[in-house]
């Protein structure tokens, strides 16, 4: 095991350290996940958007999804409004408050991507995706 590496444990510091460059700079009751739920929700406005779509998007399960949008809710970035086609469904709204923070997000993500991506060639970017999308066929 010593000297070994292991792509889990790649993908994982990987992941901690996006994180951590997604929330500097984000508004303090904001973090990076919830922004990159505020785009989500932002970039499908002209469709109903439920929990679900959330949690298959981010390919997370629900309890995590559910302390996601409470936590959104109660700061203000969404609503959940009932829909006139089925009592148990609630759509996810964002608020003017989450609408205000979304250019900021942006902003964040395009900051983020360019740091991740840079001394990376387009041929190398492609291959990643082509080696992610394998890993993830593997897992799911």
């Amino acid at each position: 095991m010593k000297g070994e590496r292991h792509v889990g444990g790649e993908i994982r510091v990987l992941s901690n350290l996006i994180k951590r460059c997604m929330d500097d700079g984000m508004p303090p009751e904001t973090t990076g996940m919830q922004g990159w739920i505020i785009g989500f929700l932002h970039r499908n406005e002209d469709r109903d958007m439920f929990q679900r779509d959330v949690e298959a998007e981010f390919n997370i399960r629900r309890s995590t999804a559910t302390g996601i949008l409470q936590l959104m809710e109660k700061n203000g970035f969404l609503l959940r409004e009932p829909v006139a086609y089925d009592a148990r469904l609630k759509k996810l709204v964002l608020t003017p408050k989450a609408l205000a923070v979304h250019e900021g997000v942006i902003s964040r993500i395009r900051a983020t991507e360019e740091r991740i991506t840079k001394d990376v060639t387009p041929e190398e970017l492609e291959q990643f995706f082509a080696i992610t999308a394998k890993f993830r066929r593997n897992l799911e």
